[in-house]
């Protein structure tokens, strides 16, 4: 016998019953309890017995996870109020709408996309969400947030249509949207802002920003802001989207913080975009031990009410041992072939299953539904949702992908989510199938159909949503601006520090401090960090306004006898989020959106490193903008020489490059104190006073420095991006030196040498925004491209540069693409220095010599560009270099 077998025959051992009769009293037992008690006491005592088995020291297997049935059993099934036939119908009318919709845009315009398969799996989870469950927001309810999954953006157009919110016309132009009044093809708040709520269709986002939601939902009522507690978030996703690391990474923190108010729905129609999700194993029963293990209420809604009577009668548990064994990928092939081939293979695996069924003929075993079809298990399950406490709940419901789109068409085949297209006799089976009152003609043309304003059907659709407070989804912006302190509330920073240095992190600390103090706005600040707020001088709020926690603080912190202590509060402002930038910016969002999700203006204000903001999150940073949100981010120790010590993977170069392609992004690059402050004033204006959907980015340095503070006049130019900060004194050769953030400084510097070594006179500037002013140059020069005929206007960057004399050499902490922004736009010879190429550990004067940023390489750029334009002998330039030591012979940095 080899090791092996040996192994398997202890094993043996090991399980053989050493008193059989014994262990048949305690089942028979348990069978009594369940039924003269019910399940609920059986499960109770259950629990109590394995809670006295490990008192007592014996080991209890992991018991994470479930048979592969119903969590809620049919006899303890609410029942669904509603008449089912009306409800079936609609289901039917908004099924060929959707599949009309998709169909006809693609037969205009091949390629214009669009899915039919992902709505067709799900439109009974969201049909009796719509009818019985969701509230729009009313005076008596603030109503229930619902992310919808983007794939199934076309059954949610059916519904609007058949309520009246859109007309034949507009769902007719499905994804033509430029020229037409058309549809957005996913959800989108920026092309339908009084229509969908939530961008969610780059998979994983609408999860994470579900979680978040939840939780700032728990924040507000904690506060005392709103009351939330009646309202639920509900997030949709397919099985597949649950691989994303955003679906799964934040379901920890909602067990954590007892998220009630949330409910996820996964679609389990057990396929991807190419094929099975878990083709060798069962993503249901991994879903649900992920979940379970995470502290969720876990109901799995698997079989549809036919498979009943079977279950009832597998007294044996024969039938629930088949499918258990059974994988994905069959279940999956069983769907589509027919009836006759599911006797053959599920069934006739045994000769008690294949009895078991013998009655049934091969269309009534074909009809044997799943879960996620059969409204009156999803009802169940959506009202257990609700009244759970304690736990947020995930809903595991499996369905068929391309359910009722006919074999050979999609219906639970590989190729479902690609489907785009229907022949005409499929158009005609699938009318059929769902018993759509339309002719041969109508259907192979895919009309629309919408019954009469008096059907049954239409009056039970609107009595149903009237019942709920109103249609959804609708956005509705509707809070009240802010009045917006002036800028002497920061007078602090607006006045020079004289001897005193002190960094723009710093400025922004007193800035937000002062907003704090601010009465009504001060309340509305929601400070967000990422487990860095000691990093950023930061960590005097956590005893000022606390962090917050639902339970507040159960501990003695270490640090409760020093005046700045790590406090947690039940009512604490500020968001600490941990390790997370992915969670962090998600608050934001919801912080950022509230004013149209809670009818409040909230100010959020998230300070991260600046590596890893759209580097890291840049899917979500574009969401923020979809979503139009409002708030500010505040990158901290920016720019590629900053960050000495820290090396390659914290030294940012590039963030304002991506940050440029968002487009409602504002992003400002200061230097200075007085800078920060001008920059957060109008920001307020702009996103809270006249409330413009715009989100902020600004970044902030970590090096001390004295601060100029403001002069009279300069806050145009702060906010348009460029101002001059030094007229250089003289006559000679003359240069304009453009700088900002932390080489602003290196540019000040050089505009000295240059001056006392080499007679030339430079104009120092600072660059606060090369973005903004590339924007205000673009609407520039398109105005004079669409008006050729009439005056050329000129772009801010023309306007102030336009009279003044010599080259312009600009230098940044950022690539060379940052500054080069404004190249089309510059009126002389324009010279750019930047840190392109990866970061690397040492002290700044170090760094700034290898990017070649630093005083030394502003001045031989300068010289150089005076060379060029025959102002000065080129000599003068390789003197230059010879004296300050520049090899030019050196390997460029973005090479090595």
């Amino acid at each position: 016998m080899s090791e092996a077998d040996l192994e398997r025959a202890r094993a043996t051992v090991a399980r053989v019953d050493i008193d059989p009769e014994e262990t048949e009293e305690w089942l028979e037992a348990l069978a009594a309890v369940i039924h003269h008690d019910g399940r609920k006491r059986a499960q109770h005592l259950l629990e109590r017995l394995v809670e006295a088995a490990r008192t007592g020291g014996v080991a209890i297997p992991g018991l994470v996870g479930s048979p592969y049935v119903n969590t809620i059993h049919h006899s303890d099934q609410e029942p669904i109020p509603g008449d089912q036939a009306v409800e079936q119908r609609l289901r039917a009318l908004m099924r060929w709408n959707a599949v009309a919709m998709v169909v006809r845009a693609n037969e205009e315009s091949a390629g214009i996309g669009g899915h039919l398969a992902s709505y067709a799996s799900a439109a009974t989870l969201y049909e009796v969400g719509f009818n019985h469950i969701w509230h729009a927001p009313t005076e008596e309810h603030g109503g229930d947030l619902v992310y919808i999954q983007g794939h199934s953006s076309p059954g949610i157009y059916a519904r609007a249509f058949l309520e009246g919110r859109l007309d034949e016309e507009q769902i007719a132009n499905f994804r033509r949207e430029v020229h037409r009044d058309g549809l957005s093809s996913y959800p989108h708040p920026w092309l339908m802002p009084d229509f969908w709520q939530f961008p969610t269709v780059s998979m994983g986002l609408g999860p994470i920003m579900a979680i978040y939601q939840a939780r700032f939902m728990k924040y507000l009522h904690g506060r005392n802001l709103v009351d939330t507690a009646d309202r639920h978030v509900w997030a949709f996703m397919g099985d597949g989207e649950m691989d994303e690391p955003e679906s799964m990474g934040a379901i920890a923190l909602a067990g954590r913080e007892h998220l009630d108010n949330l409910v996820f729905v996964i679609n389990c129609n057990l396929q991807r975009l190419d094929g099975p999700v878990r083709g060798n194993s069962k993503i249901i029963q991994e879903l649900e031990t992920s979940f379970q293990g995470a502290g969720w209420n876990v109901i799995k809604v698997v079989w549809g009410a036919r498979w009943d009577p079977l279950l009832d009668a597998d007294e044996r548990g024969i039938l629930r041992q088949r499918m258990e064994e059974v994988i994905d990928g069959k279940y999956q092939t069983y769907k589509s072939r027919d009836g006759a081939y599911v006797r053959e293979h599920f069934f006739g695996s045994s000769p008690e299953l294949r009895a078991m069924v013998e009655h049934l003929s091969d269309e009534e075993i074909w009809s044997l539904n799943r879960g996620g079809h059969d409204p009156h298990k999803v009802y169940a399950a959506y009202r257990a949702a609700t009244n759970a406490t304690g736990r947020p709940t995930v809903i595991l419901a499996k369905t068929v992908k391309g359910y009722g789109m006919g074999a050979g068409t999609g219906e639970g085949q590989m190729s479902a989510h690609q489907q785009k297209k229907m022949e005409p006799a499929t158009l005609r089976r699938f009318r059929d199938r769902f018993g759509v009152p339309l002719s041969d003609e109508q259907a192979e043309a895919a009309e629309f159909y919408r019954p009469p304003d008096d059907a049954p059907e239409m009056v039970y659709l609107r009595e149903r949503r009237e019942a709920l407070g109103g249609s959804l989804p609708a956005r509705r912006a509707e809070a009240e601006p802010l009045e917006v302190p002036d800028l002497e509330v920061f007078s602090s920073q607006l006045e020079p520090t004289g001897e005193r240095e002190v960094s723009t992190t710093m400025a922004f600390v007193r800035v937000l401090s002062s907003l704090l103090r601010t009465k009504g706005i001060g309340e509305r600040v929601v400070p967000i960090v990422a487990d860095e707020s000691r990093t950023f001088g930061m960590e005097g709020l956590f005893r000022q306004l606390g962090i917050f926690s639902q339970v507040g603080q159960l501990y003695t912190p270490e640090d409760s006898g020093q005046l700045m202590f790590y406090r947690e509060d039940e009512k604490g402002q500020v968001l600490q989020e941990g390790i997370s930038e992915a969670g962090a910016l998600s608050s934001f969002i919801a912080a950022g959106t509230s004013y149209a999700n809670h009818g409040i203006q909230m100010i959020p204000f998230f300070i991260f490193y600046s590596m890893f903001g759209f580097q890291r999150v840049g899917d979500l940073m574009w969401a923020a903008a979809d979503n139009r949100t409002r708030g500010f981010l505040l990158g901290g120790t920016s720019g590629r020489t900053t960050l000495n010590g820290e090396g390659l993977q914290h030294e940012d170069g590039h963030s304002h490059v991506l940050s440029s392609v968002v487009p409602r992004c504002v992003s400002y690059d200061p230097a200075f104190a007085h800078e920060v402050a001008v920059i957060i004033q109008d920001g307020l204006r702009r996103m809270y006073a006249e409330q413009e959907d715009v989100y902020y980015y600004i970044t902030l340095l970590n090096e001390n420095h004295h601060q100029p503070g403001l002069r009279e006049g300069d806050e145009e130019g702060i906010l348009a991006g460029l101002y001059p900060i030094s007229e250089g004194e003289g006559t000679g050769p003359r240069v304009q030196l453009l700088g900002s953030g932390a080489i602003l400084h290196e540019v000040m510097v050089a505009a000295e040498m240059l001056r006392e070594d080499f007679g030339v006179v430079a104009d120092v500037w600072s660059a606060t925004s090369f973005t903004e002013l590339r924007r205000e140059g673009m609407e520039v020069e398109r105005w004079n491209r669409l008006h050729p005929t009439e005056d050329a206007r000129a772009s801010y960057v023309e306007r102030v540069l336009g009279g003044r004399e010599g080259p312009v050499v600009a230098a940044t902490d950022h690539m060379r693409a940052f500054a080069d922004q404004i190249r089309p736009h510059v009126p002389a010879p324009y010279h750019v220095l930047g840190t392109d190429g990866l970061g690397r550990s040492d002290d700044r004067p170090t760094l700034r010599r290898f990017f070649e940023v630093d005083r030394h390489h502003v001045v031989v750029s300068a010289l150089h560009a005076l060379g060029l334009e025959g102002t000065i002998d080129p000599a003068v330039a390789a003197g230059a270099i010879t004296r300050y030591d520049i090899d030019p012979e050196a390997v460029a940095p973005w090479l090595i």
